[in-house]
């Protein structure tokens, strides 16, 4: 009785060993301090690139004038109720060529390689202004082509498009669905090319340090991989297997099939 006592002890004392091991290695943020004010480091907005596409669009009491400033628009007829067609505005968009710069109407080249949205909105605005061409315009810019790309152990691999300022590995793992249970949380890569140069940056979301991390904030193109588990490497390979035999046995009986098919013959 003792003996079976002490064996059930320890079995219990082994369940909750690895429980806490388990959590150690799937938790996010273990050693955040909470209630503690923290400083943002490194917080930084998209810049634009060489190939990047934007869209600027100036507005101002006077409509003809502002037009000047703006590309065409296109026009897509989709269907609606009726059988009928209705006219569904596209705005045409600038791509920066490999100087950073774009050809604006009436200025021409006009470099805003480098900027962030806010800033090339104020360029574009206070150019208006000094040259006497507009005097109250409204500079809009948004991104048309900014995307990162998800890859690896998450719900839902894809690209998935930037739209705003900034954009930070953990909101991308986000429209991932999160990482999957298979997902090792210490094995987050990022891969970056700026510059003619390729980087990768290895995060962990267990740790506090991965806000400190020049991968937090993501740039346009960045390439996010999940590394596999163990266990998901370990599935794989028994699962290959199994289909490797289950093909095999088929052709097998297909061969037995034709022979007794000959030989009936």
């Amino acid at each position: 009785m003792k003996k079976t006592l002490k064996l059930l002890v320890l079995a219990i004392c082994a369940v909750l060993l690895s429980s806490c091991k388990t959590q150690e290695k799937i938790l996010y943020f273990q050693d955040v301090q909470l209630n503690k004010n923290e400083p943002v480091v490194g917080s930084r907005d998209i810049r634009l690139q060489p190939k990047d596409q934007i869209s600027i669009i100036v507005n101002s009491k006077d409509p003809q004038l502002a037009a000047l400033f703006n590309l065409a628009t296109s026009s897509n007829q989709v269907g609606s109720a009726g059988g009928l067609t209705t006219g569904q505005a596209k705005v045409s968009g600038y791509t920066l060529d490999d100087k950073g710069e774009i050809d604006f109407p009436v200025f021409g080249k006009l470099k805003i390689g480098g900027m962030t949205k806010a800033e090339v909105a104020e360029h574009v605005k206070t150019s208006l202004i000094e040259a006497n061409l507009i005097n109250d315009p409204v500079v809009t810019v948004e991104f048309m082509n900014l995307y990162v790309t998800v890859l690896g152990e998450v719900n839902s691999p894809g690209k998935y498009m930037i739209s705003k300022d900034q954009i930070t590995l953990l909101e991308a793992l986000s429209m991932a669905g999160d990482l999957s249970i298979y997902g090792i949380r210490e094995g987050i890569y990022v891969i970056r090319e700026e510059n003619g140069q390729r980087i990768t940056y290895k995060t962990d979301i267990r740790s506090k340090n991965l806000f400190a991390s020049p991968a937090y904030f993501l740039k346009q193109n960045d390439v996010i991989y999940v590394e596999p588990n163990k266990t998901k490497t370990k599935n794989s390979r028994i699962g290959n297997a199994t289909s490797i035999v289950f093909s095999v046995i088929g052709v097998f009986f297909s061969a037995v099939n034709i022979v007794m098919t000959v030989v009936k013959k």
